[in-house]
């Protein structure tokens, strides 16, 4: 069943590429983008990865927040002022959704001085302070967790920003040479 659902959402996400890639209105484009994101956070959700998939959240929201910026700076299409109004009070809802998610989640952390580790005694990262370095050699602890222990979470993080960057890339390069060759389309009717 697991494998009919990620099969689903493989050729979800192709399809909202290809709209992406595709489709003449910027904004459209980008949102598509963010629709690869979300369901390929989905897949790492399913496929048993979740701190890869809060990566992948994180860096497609900030992505897509910046790129609709700045979509609606350069797209010739304006919201109307309602629009506006209500983009705003969703905006606000967001972030102070955000700071409630955030000051709960700070609440469960520790108080100063006290260890994680005290309450957890056979956590994983017990193993990881005790005996990290000596079952890796690598020169300090933090290394040892992010390139020994955790390489594959490590790369599948650094995959996701790479793979953002090239998207956000892609997607604004080929709207600044659509730009250029109607300037050019223009200058030639004159």
């Amino acid at each position: 069943m697991l494998d009919y659902f990620l099969i689903t959402l493989l050729v979800l996400m192709i399809t909202s590429a290809v709209i992406a890639l595709e489709t003449r209105n910027l904004l459209a484009s980008v949102i598509s983008m963010g629709a690869v994101g979300l369901l390929l956070s989905i897949a790492f959700i399913l496929l048993g990865a979740p701190d890869i998939a809060i990566t992948q959240i994180v860096v497609e929201t900030l992505f897509l927040i910046i790129l609709i910026r700045a979509t609606v700076y350069r797209d010739p299409y304006h919201m109307p002022s309602r629009s506006q109004l209500l983009g705003g009070i969703a905006g606000l809802v967001a972030i102070l959704l955000f700071a409630v998610f955030g000051i709960l989640m700070f609440a469960e952390f520790p108080a100063l001085g006290h260890s994680v580790l005290d309450r957890v005694a056979d956590a994983p990262s017990v193993t990881y302070v005790a005996q990290g370095l000596s079952l890796t050699g690598a020169g300090n602890l933090v290394t040892a967790v992010l390139l020994d222990f955790r390489a594959y979470d490590t790369l599948g993080e650094a995959t996701i920003m790479f793979c953002a960057i090239i998207g956000a890339l892609v997607i604004l390069r080929r709207k600044a040479r659509k730009s250029v060759k109607e300037k050019d389309e223009e200058s030639d009717v004159i």
